[in-house]
């Protein structure tokens, strides 16, 4: 047996019953498939439930019309351990978007946010949609990335992934369309070895409104999975990515897996793998760690 269906559920929730893991189960046997045991990766959380015979696609569209309530992703199971982490940063390691949360001390937050929302759904062009929401922060003084910085959460889950990864000799990288100065600041707290962002010019301890060029879009985060991946003597297919938006598209996609996070409904429609239910320890589940596995 060569695949493997992970199921995950939300953290603490125990939804993930017997009666889900069946459920699953008849799916797959019933499009043709040869189903094994079932290993608990964490109780009532995620299971991995092995099975072959069937082609992958085969498989999710089984699955898909089976309506679990749970995150169902199938891989093969002898690739599925990665050796390169590389994420988003805002809605997927840490839970909302800064620009938006630096908004807010200039007081334009609501006209920032509806933006951000619409180019993270692909509506917009991302460098014009950054230039045209940065270019309402001019004069607003340094001292409030730090006040901002100060309302950052981090995701459910985002320091036991990097940590066990990076424990399990992963590279963990950190390649946002936000600002370096709060990659940096989530680079330091979570351990990531690696972080690459966009660059507020700065004049006289204010904001000029204006973002360094060239401007972090998604083709500079694919460039930054191939450039990483072959520092590391590795291939895309030994990376997992992870975002959010829509311009995580082609970085989802080119990684071997790729992980649409809580994602804009435009990303989910083309991404294979989402996640939905469970939080970021679900990309640990994913690569067969258990949850006796995760160091925090």
């Amino acid at each position: 047996m060569k695949l493997v269906l992970t199921l995950i559920a939300a953290p603490n929730s125990n939804a993930l019953t017997k009666n889900v893991i069946d459920q699953a189960a008849i799916a797959l046997t019933g499009a043709g498939a040869l189903v094994g045991d079932v290993t608990w990766l964490a109780d009532g959380e995620a299971c991995d439930l092995i099975f072959d015979g069937i082609p992958l696609d085969v498989a999710d569209t089984s699955l898909a019309e089976a309506e679990l309530g749970v995150d169902a992703v199938t891989q093969k199971i002898a690739t599925r351990r990665k050796k390169l982490l590389i994420a988003d940063m805002d809605s997927t390691m840490v839970t909302g978007e800064t620009l938006d949360e630096l908004a807010e001390f200039a007081g334009v937050k609501e006209r920032v946010a509806a933006i951000t929302a619409r180019a993270m759904n692909g509506e917009l062009d991302f460098e014009a949609a950054l230039d045209e929401r940065v270019g309402l922060l001019e004069g607003m003084s340094t001292d409030m990335l730090q006040e901002a910085w100060k309302t950052v959460e981090y995701t459910g889950g985002a320091k036991t992934l990097v940590a066990t990864m990076k424990a399990n000799g992963a590279f963990a990288a950190l390649v946002s369309g936000g600002f370096d100065f709060f990659t940096g600041a989530v680079r330091a707290e979570l351990g990531f070895d690696y972080d690459q962002a966009n660059v507020l010019i700065e004049s006289d301890g204010k904001l000029t409104g204006k973002v360094q060029k060239p401007v972090l879009d998604r083709q500079a985060k694919v460039d930054a999975l191939e450039t990483l991946s072959a520092q590391q003597g590795i291939t895309v297919d030994d990376a997992i990515a992870v975002g959010d938006g829509a311009n995580d598209l082609q970085m989802i996609s080119l990684a071997g897996t790729g992980v649409a996070f809580h994602a804009k409904p435009s990303v989910q429609e083309q991404a294979r793998i989402c996640i939905n239910h469970g939080d970021l320890t679900a990309l640990l589940y994913l690569q067969g760690y258990s949850k006796a596995d995760f160091v925090s």
